[in-house]
């Protein structure tokens, strides 16, 4: 079939990126505005993904097996190699990296501190569902930003393999076990209540993120758009929940 050569379906074609996703960060942070933005989003990121390498080697203690202790170890690892991208990423266009990170050092302690794990399955669930939901957040951002910073984020957000781990282990526990899943279940629900809280807290204090994030700075979300974005968090929280074996 020629049907694509009709010029009537040049329309249909996918719109490529339009404004600063169509830019890279050379173009992109001439406004002071965007770059604050981005030094704002890597640093948080950064900072997310040092206490991740921390929470993981934490958790690793609560292991049951040699095998599932290794397999921590190597998931912290990688949590490390993708905070040493982001450090290096804010070095590279200029920017001290612990400066980047300070501002969101307090509301990520502050949830890590209010959601610690009292077992190994809790803290699995955690880092599954804790740290899917931030991944979520980030990737709906990245869609927005210059190619180079989204090409970082998305790579950043890649899952170390903890996904898969944390449902055949919780499944398997639930299995042997089926009163495990009601208190993981209401486990989750507390993270899912208070991941999104920390992150409506963070963007909320940084003022350049926020005006990002609404619009006020290059192609942000508008407020329609706010709603319908922490709307598909949540049905994608929903959907793994129904992975681990539990009600949402």
């Amino acid at each position: 079939m020629t049907s694509s050569d009709k010029p009537e379906n040049a329309s249909a074609a996918p719109a490529g990126p339009t404004g600063v996703a169509a830019q890279d960060w050379a173009q992109a942070s001439a406004d002071p505005q965007y770059r604050a933005a981005v030094v704002d989003l890597l640093g948080a990121l950064a900072y997310g993904e040092l206490a991740a390498f921390e929470r993981l080697a934490e958790d690793a203690k609560l292991a049951p097996t040699l095998g599932d202790k290794a397999e921590l170890a190597k998931m912290a690892s990688a949590e490390f190699h993708h905070f040493e991208r982001l450090r290096d990423r804010l070095t590279e266009v200029g920017e001290e990296p612990t400066a980047a990170m300070d501002p969101f050092v307090a509301a990520l302690d502050g949830f890590h501190r209010q959601t610690a794990p009292s077992d190994w399955l809790e803290g699995l669930v955690k880092a599954y569902v804790g740290d899917s939901i931030a991944s979520d957040f980030y990737r709906e951002v990245a869609a927005r930003l210059d190619s180079d910073t989204r090409e970082l984020v998305l790579a950043v957000l890649d899952d170390t393999g903890h996904a898969e781990f944390a449902v055949e282990k919780v499944r398997a526990a639930i299995d042997a076990d089926p009163r495990v899943g009601g208190r993981l279940a209401l486990w989750a629900r507390r993270l899912m209540g208070e991941a999104l809280s920390q992150s409506q807290r963070v963007v909320a204090d940084r003022d350049a993120l926020s005006t990002m994030l609404v619009g006020g700075v290059a192609d942000g979300f508008d407020l329609a758009e706010v709603g319908r974005m922490f709307s598909r968090i949540t049905e994608a929280h929903t959907k793994r929940m129904a992975a681990l074996g539990l009600a949402a």
